[in-house]
């Protein structure tokens, strides 16, 4: 028979190995991340997930769903850094480029969303081709910066979007 005291104590060790099990799950991806993606690492996985609170208890179907909407609201706000280049009276070259890089972008938040929903309906072949589509679009952005010899005034947050798709796109690769 079970003491009142230790029913609280065994809830409580059961809780806290589902915890862990579940926590593993964002760890074990982030190695396995890092241990492929030299330019992203453990580290930066690690950190680009804390984004989202969730990210902690999900399964890896759950961190592709999570990472296309942490990139979605990156995605949103590189427009709005668009906008406010193109306000600012840039070049008319740089103007072009930055008009061309804006429509990437909006594009880019209607395929990471197809992405996320690939991945929820089990269609993980239309998730990774939404997800190579975006990185290839932010290949093209700063391409045609270097193309025109000038340095993207986007090229930070191109990056660090760029890695944040990579990782949706690694995680699909793994389901």
């Amino acid at each position: 028979m079970m003491r009142h005291w230790q029913a609280p104590s065994c809830l409580l060790v059961l809780l806290f190995a589902l915890v862990s099990s579940e926590a593993s799950t964002l760890d074990d991806t982030c190695r396995s991340i890092g241990a492929s993606k030299k330019d992203i690492g453990y580290d930066y996985c690690i950190k680009f997930f804390q984004a989202d609170n969730a990210s902690a208890t999900a399964d890896r179907r759950g961190l592709v769903v999570i990472a296309t909407k942490i990139t979605r609201e990156e995605a949103a706000n590189i427009r709005k850094r668009i906008d406010a280049l193109k306000a600012s009276g840039t070049d008319k070259k740089v103007s072009g480029r930055l008009s061309d890089c804006r429509m990437h972008y909006t594009n880019a938040l209607k395929w990471l969303e197809a992405a996320a929903e690939g991945v929820k309906s089990g269609n993980l072949q239309k998730a990774k081709m939404n997800l190579t589509g975006v990185i290839l679009g932010t290949d093209t952005c700063e391409e045609r910066f270097r193309e025109l010899g000038v340095v993207s005034p986007l090229a930070a947050e191109d990056a660090e979007f760029s890695k944040g798709c990579s990782i949706a796109l690694a995680i699909t690769t793994m389901l």
